[in-house]
């Protein structure tokens, strides 16, 4: 099974900024071609921040100075005061972006950057190649691209590369009906350690938004054998994995 990897699903032609891009100019950008972000770049196009329109909002959110000992001290002590301080009087792209930036390989599944996003809170990532270039951008909205691919096409490679070339399985030895996007197996399967790796390699499959297990089995090879002797199969290396 070859997932979709990043550089399939990735914009690339790229909007960005350079550490000394004026801040009016970043906002022009944004505005000019209808984005909420960009990564700014150096010289070897490498991404050294991004800029969000929460970055750019700080500087409007600047109010008057306050004054006073307690106000002081609260800006010494807190790290993340004093970077949004920094962040409101900034003029430059350089000033106002958040680092370090988040970034996903071009060879990345989409699976792992869904995950970077979740994890990280944010809503696009710099796609950049194996030395660190920038080479596209990827949004929530191009990740969900995945999900637009037919129950027809699901329901062929669960078949295909599920049931046939991965579990060696007879036609028709397990059912696979796709609804919406949701698998449902039912069937018998040799072994019943075969069934978790039968729902984990579906649940991978592109456009796959869950998987209903309607799997039984003939061997329960999760208790040991009265003779002692091992089973083995197509399942062990799968085994090995999990």
């Amino acid at each position: 099974m070859k997932p979709t990897r990043t550089g399939a699903l990735m914009v690339g032609d790229v909007v960005t900024a350079r550490c000394d891009t004026p801040f009016k100019e970043v906002v022009r950008l944004l505005e000019e071609h209808r984005i909420s972000g960009l990564p700014v770049i150096d010289e070897d196009r490498k991404v050294v921040g991004v800029i969000s329109e929460t970055d750019l909002v700080l500087r409007q959110a600047r109010g008057p100075e306050s004054t006073g000992v307690r106000a002081r001290c609260r800006r010494l002590l807190s790290g993340r005061a004093r970077r949004a301080a920094a962040k409101s009087r900034a003029r430059t792209a350089g000033g106002v972006m958040s680092t370090p930036a988040v970034t996903v390989r071009s060879d990345a599944t989409a699976a792992e950057a869904a995950r970077l996003m979740t994890e990280h809170r944010v809503e696009r990532l710099p796609v950049v190649d194996e030395s660190g270039v920038l080479v596209g951008i990827l949004t929530r909205g191009d990740l969900l691209q995945v999900f637009l691919r037919t129950d027809d096409e699901i329901q062929r490679d669960v078949q295909q590369e599920v049931l046939l070339n991965a579990l060696w399985l007879a036609p028709y030895t397990v059912e696979a009906a796709v609804e919406n996007g949701v698998v449902t197996l039912t069937g018998q399967l040799e072994r019943r350690s075969e069934i978790p790796i039968a729902v984990g390699m579906t649940r991978r499959l592109d456009g796959v938004v869950d998987v209903v297990d309607h799997l039984s089995y003939r061997i329960d090879d999760k208790h040991p054998q009265p003779t002692g002797l091992a089973v083995h199969g197509v399942a062990d290396d799968w085994l090995r994995r999990l």
